[in-house]
């Protein structure tokens, strides 16, 4: 990491796993990140982590199969090691993935996963900046549609105008392709 600091979207990654809940907000920091910066060496990590908190989503949605396909999708891609190098305590999340997985397959009731952070100063910083927002670090989530439904509340214009154009593009270009073959 530079200069021994973790990523500013990873630890708002944290925040809101911890403090809000937000798993949808996890997913949309993480995975803009991760974007960003395909060659920083965390690829895998970044989308284990992100896989995490979309199976937290589903699994607190009681969408069961995709709880389970995130969950083991995730347990498969985290490595303690690298986890180890983002202030995490690998071993011990990778038993909790286990955990939330064998009570998604079982039918069990949604409970919320704390990761386990190793990094004591990282965990104080964001404990610190949840408790000066009113925010309690790792309660339990609570069952608000804002939170259980947010894939389905947001603001889909800037997806469904960018499909549009892209399929006027594909069209365009296959009128084109006609076109000059027939002339």
């Amino acid at each position: 990491m530079e200069n021994g600091r973790y990523p500013d979207a990873y630890e708002s990654f944290l925040f809101e796993f911890h403090a809000t809940r937000d798993y949808f907000e996890c997913h949309e920091l993480l995975e803009e990140y991760w974007k960003a910066h395909p060659d920083d060496g965390f690829g895998d990590t970044w989308v284990g982590l992100i896989q995490l908190a979309v199976g937290a989503y589903h699994f607190r949605r009681d969408n069961r199969r995709g709880a389970v396909k995130m969950l083991g999708q995730s347990r498969r891609r985290l490595d303690p090691a690298r986890l180890a190098e983002l202030g995490i305590e690998g071993g011990e999340l990778l038993e909790l993935i286990d955990g939330a997985l064998a009570g998604a397959e079982r039918g069990a009731a949604f409970a919320d996963v704390n990761i386990p952070l190793r990094d004591e100063r990282l965990a104080e910083r964001l404990k610190l900046a949840a408790a000066e927002q009113g925010l309690a670090w790792g309660a339990p989530s609570g069952m608000d549609p804002a939170l259980v439904d947010r894939h389905t509340l947001r603001d889909r214009s800037e997806v469904a105008a960018a499909r549009a154009a892209a399929m006027a593009a594909k069209n365009d270009e296959r009128g084109s392709g006609r076109g000059a073959a027939d002339a």
